[in-house]
């Protein structure tokens, strides 16, 4: 209303996802919802994506290109690295001797974690493997009741752990799952649990829509990639990955080399970047200078 530039941060594409999620049909609401979203977009002097996925669907829908930045998410480096399993940790978990698939971060609709809990009813017979599930969501009460009333002993729900205490919880994983819901519009969503993984020197095992994320880990060599909504390949995937010490040892190594192209200051220097351009009115260079930046050596 005052007529100062202002930068639009795009992490997620709102209301989209809340259709994909099934929390609201589509209709006259989310009509509204979706025009207050493209006059923001319209009247931003540069748009800051997430993923270029993200910048497709505006460009699609009328937005003009030169202003949407892409600045991926990424890792704090200083704070994530390999380290020795934390013993206090698993013997508080009850996790020595077993091979452990983590998964932090939120339960919510758009992660469909009842899939793993499907896997991990396949994987009954094997006591070494355990599904570490930590974090808060949506659908962490049913998740666990659903597990109760399997009896999957094998799956371990912790409750949210603070930030500093992350590195030590993924220090007692030996593969870190990344799981998103089999909906399309995930296709262009990069968890930022993947860049945390990668600089712990942990394997990765996505299950999402082919696009961005499994983009990365094949081309980084980080890990297996599957699709979503196949419980069966999940679980023959754990099966692989605990029976085979040196691919694991691949994957991690090439995560943990892969990590210093997501750091987090890089991300802040393309940011600031996007600010300093918006702040006078040069909002149409933001995604050629952060292009350059991306470029340069």
């Amino acid at each position: 209303m005052r007529g100062r530039p202002f930068v639009f941060e795009l992490g997620d594409l709102w209301p989209a996802s809340i259709a994909a999620v099934g929390a609201m049909r589509r209709g006259f609401l989310l009509g509204l919802i979706e025009n207050l979203e493209l006059f923001l977009y319209r009247r931003a002097e540069a748009v800051v994506a997430l993923t270029q996925a993200f910048k497709d669907n505006l460009v699609q829908r009328g937005i003009r290109p030169e202003k949407i930045a892409v600045v991926p998410n990424g890792v704090d480096l200083w704070r994530y690295g390999p380290r020795d399993r934390d013993a206090d940790l698993v013997a508080e978990w009850g996790l020595a001797g077993k091979f452990i698939v983590g998964y932090v971060g939120t339960h919510g609709m758009a992660h469909g974690l009842a899939n793993v809990l499907d896997a991990a009813e396949r994987l009954k017979d094997r006591d070494d493997v355990r599904f570490l599930l930590v974090g808060a969501g949506a659908e962490r009460d049913a998740l666990i009741a659903d597990a109760r009333r399997r009896n999957l002993e094998n799956v371990l729900f912790i409750p949210s752990q603070p930030k500093d205490s992350m590195p030590r919880v993924w220090s007692v994983c030996d593969v870190a799952l990344v799981h998103l819901k089999a909906d399309p519009l995930f296709a262009g969503v990069i968890p930022s649990k993947m860049f945390e993984a990668m600089a712990c020197g942990l394997p990765l095992l996505l299950v999402a829509p082919t696009g961005e994320a499994s983009r990365i880990v094949k081309a980084t060599g980080a890990g297996v990639a599957l699709a979503p909504g196949d419980p069966a390949a999940l679980a023959d995937a754990v099966r692989r990955l605990a029976g085979d010490a040196k691919t694991r040892k691949a994957f991690a190594t090439k995560g943990l080399a892969a990590a210093p192209q997501f750091s987090r200051e890089r991300q802040a220097r393309d940011m600031l970047g996007v600010l300093e351009l918006s702040a006078s009115r040069r909002g149409d260079e933001a995604a050629a200078a952060v292009a350059a930046e991306g470029a340069a050596p």
